[in-house]
C-alpha cells in the first residue's frame, strides 16, 4: 500500500487510475450497526452459540434479527465462523425470506465437504475469506462453486493481493467484498482497490463502539472519508491514496 501511495504521488495520479480504473466512480459500502446516517447497509451478527447444534429456539432468534431491518435497507447476515454446518444451514434456510446480501463466515473453512453441506441446501449466498491467508484456498472454494463473495483481508493481502483474488473469482461471476476492520489509512487503500476491480460488490468501513474511537480515526484522516452519503463513499480524487495523515494527531493518540 505504502508503495503504491509513493508510487501514485510520483506520477500525479491516484493509486486506482495507475491500476487501470476507475471502473466506478463511487464505492457502496456497508458498517457494523444499523442507524448511522449515510449508511444504507449494514452488518447483522448473529448470537454466539450456547453449544453445539442449536435448536428451532436459535434460528427463531437470528430470524428476528434479519426481520428487524428495516424493509429499504440491505444487510449482511454475520456467522462470525461460529456454527457448525448444520446449525448454519439452518440459520441460512430459516433467513431466506429476509434476503440478507449474504451469510459471511457461517462456519470455519476447514473442510470443504462442510461448506457443501450448507451451499447445497440454501439460495443465501456464501462469504467467506476473514480468516484466509492463502489465495489457494480461495481457488479451491471457487473451483468447487462453494463461494458467492470473495472477501480477502485487505491489511492480509494488500491492494496488490486482493487484486488477484478478485481476478481468481470473476470467471465464476464471484464478487469481491473485501474483509477490512483497520483504520482509516486502510479505508483509502479499500476504496482505490474497489475501483480498481469490475467485480466489486461492496466494502465495509468499520464503526468503533466508542465515541473517542471514532473521533481518533477522524483526526488521523479527514472525516469526510468514511462519511458516505446514500451509501456511497467518494473515490479519493488526489495522487496515491489521496489522503493527508495528521501526523501531529497520530502523535496526540500514540503519547495517550
Amino acid at each position: 500500500m505504502a508503495l503504491l501511495d509513493i508510487l501514485g504521488k510520483s506520477c500525479r495520479a491516484p493509486v486506482y487510475r495507475i491500476l487501470g480504473g476507475p471502473t466506478r466512480n463511487k464505492v457502496r459500502v456497508y458498517t457494523d450497526t444499523g442507524g448511522v446516517s449515510g449508511y444504507q447497509a449494514y452488518a447483522v451478527p448473529i448470537p454466539p452459540p450456547a453449544a453445539l447444534n442449536q435448536g428451532k429456539a436459535y434460528q427463531n432468534q437470528a430470524l428476528a434479527l434479519a426481520k428487524a431491518v428495516p424493509a429499504d435497507l440491505d444487510f449482511v447476515l454475520d456467522g462470525g465462523g461460529r456454527l457448525t454446518p448444520g446449525d448454519a444451514a439452518s440459520v441460512a434456510v430459516t433467513c431466506e425470506s429476509t434476503h440478507p446480501l449474504w451469510f459471511d463466515e457461517p462456519c470455519p473453512v476447514s473442510n470443504l465437504e462442510a461448506v457443501r453441506k450448507i451451499s447445497g441446501e440454501t439460495v443465501v449466498p456464501l462469504g467467506f475469506g476473514r480468516g484466509i491467508s492463502d489465495p489457494g484456498v480461495f481457488q479451491a472454494l471457487l473451483r468447487e462453486g462453494l463461494i458467492d463473495v470473495v472477501r480477502p483481508d485487505i491489511s492480509v493481502f494488500g491492494i496488490s493481493g486482493a487484486r488477484r483474488v478478485a481476478c481468481l473469482a470473476e470467471p465464476y461471476y464471484v464478487a469481491i467484498a473485501p474483509h477490512h476492520h483497520g483504520g482509516p489509512v486502510a479505508t483509502a487503500a479499500a476504496l482505490h482497490l474497489a475501483a480498481s476491480v469490475p467485480n466489486f460488490f461492496i466494502q465495509h468501513i468499520p464503526r468503533p463502539a466508542a465515541e473517542a474511537d471514532r473521533e481518533m480515526r477522524a483526526a488521523i484522516v479527514s472525516a469526510a472519508l468514511e462519511t458516505p452519503k446514500d451509501g456511497f463513499l467518494d473515490l479519493p480524487g488526489g495522487p496515491g491514496l489521496g489522503i493527508q495523515v495528521n501526523e501531529q494527531a497520530l502523535e496526540r493518540y500514540h503519547a495517550a
